[in-house]
């Protein structure tokens, strides 16, 4: 049972119908997610903006699923796996690397694995990252750009991720097949 309310566009707020009614032209539907932030139409706008500014980052698909997933799983956001696990589908993203994100297990390459550590090492540190981890991360191909764009993905998921955990918003009909427990986790 949800402790906040899950809008559709008739009992959203005026303000927030606008958004609900973009949601629905992006997605065919209003995300659980979006009917929650709906209560608050400044957080609704910000999320939805924040969203999009991450999507057109530097980042590639494979890219914006590592931070993505790597925030959702730390936060055990149990709404947010699995959304992103149906997004990376839909983004082309190999299921390999979903299922590596969703599990704790390697990146298949060193320049996922380094951004995987990096993003970590931003959440669990509140930011209070080292030198040597700012030089690994810059020593595989990253610059200042996606440091700063890491933080950009970072303010996306702790709206959605918090949130979740709050309202504990129903999954998705359309993302239960990617259902996830935190006892999922292998390390």
């Amino acid at each position: 049972m949800t402790t906040l309310k899950v809008h559709d566009i008739e009992s959203a707020p005026e303000e927030s119908k606008p958004f609900l009614q973009k949601s629905v032209k992006a997605f065919g539907m209003i995300p659980g997610l979006h009917g929650v932030l709906a209560s608050a139409p400044g957080i609704l706008e910000a999320y939805q903006t924040l969203h999009q500014l991450f999507v057109d980052s530097s980042f590639n698909n494979e890219e914006l699923t590592v931070v993505w997933q790597t925030i959702n799983v730390e936060h055990e956001c149990h709404y947010c796996i699995p959304a992103h696990t149906g997004i990376a589908h839909m983004m082309k993203v190999d299921p390999a690397l979903s299922e590596a994100l969703r599990n704790r297990t390697s990146m298949p390459t060193e320049k996922l694995q380094v951004l995987y550590e990096t993003t970590l090492s931003i959440v669990r540190n509140r930011g209070n990252i080292s030198e040597d981890e700012l030089n690994r991360f810059y020593a595989v191909g990253y610059g200042e750009r996606q440091i700063l764009e890491i933080i950009l993905g970072l303010s996306q998921k702790v709206i959605s991720n918090y949130t979740n955990h709050i309202a504990k918003t129903p999954v998705d009909d359309a993302f239960k097949k990617f259902a996830w427990k935190p006892e999922t986790i292998t390390n």
